[in-house]
């Protein structure tokens, strides 16, 4: 009797549990508007008054998520929060979806689900979903790295940063993770950061901050 009770919780548990990804890899970049390798002094400084604005962007290589075959295709969160990102929020911040638009709806559907899931309370606020074509190019470096995204009015191109140039405190190191799970990711200087959409409270163009992440992501 013990052990029909012990089988029939593991198979409640197993059909409560959320279906995910299934071998999922891919590319990721970030951008905001405030810089990510530094020192604290720099940071401090910066705390509350920038840094609340940021892209983030996945293109998925090959893998399922949801049973759904997502290989090949992108999304991106455009994020409006109500702090400096990073730190704790006191507010409800938005978010703006941009998701494939070669994607079909069941893909767009587990695309949308997989953002969600990989960004967190950050995309608790989901209020408008855009479509349009994702694309994401990421080339790893020595130090730092470089890398593209164009989808719809988000962009982001990135160069690798220079660790005796690029500083300003002379003891940066990665002071602000990466906003994604799941992501082995690097920093590096953002030489576009560009925002011109609808959908949050604003828009913004920032350049030659040392304000991105690049790398990939591996969900088993």
């Amino acid at each position: 009797m013990k052990r029909i009770l012990t089988l029939a919780a593991v198979a409640l548990l197993f059909a409560a549990a959320p279906l995910s990804a299934a071998g999922l890899t891919g590319q990721y970049i970030e951008a905001r508007t405030t810089d990510v390798w530094t020192g604290p002094c720099f940071a401090n400084a910066d705390i509350n008054l920038g840094g609340k604005h940021a892209i983030m962007a996945w293109k998925i290589d090959k893998g399922q998520w949801n049973k759904i075959s997502l290989d090949g295709l992108g999304v991106v969160a455009v994020l409006a929060a109500s702090d400096t990102l990073g730190t704790p929020q006191t507010g409800r911040g938005k978010a703006v979806l941009i998701v494939d638009e070669r994607a079909n709806r069941e893909q767009k559907d587990a695309l949308i689900a997989f953002a969600k899931q990989q960004g967190g309370a950050l995309l608790g606020n989901v209020v408008a979903i855009q479509s349009a074509r994702v694309e994401l190019s990421v080339c790893n470096c020595a130090e730092g790295g470089c890398g593209t995204l164009q989808a719809g009015e988000a962009r982001i191109q990135t160069r690798c940063l220079d660790h005796k140039h690029d500083k300003v405190c002379g003891n940066e190191s990665a002071f602000f993770p990466p906003l994604a799970r799941d992501v082995q990711a690097q920093p590096a200087l953002a030489t576009e950061n560009t925002y011109t959409g609808k959908g949050l409270d604003g828009t913004w163009k920032d350049s030659g901050r040392r304000s991105a992440y690049l790398g990939t992501f591996t969900i088993r």
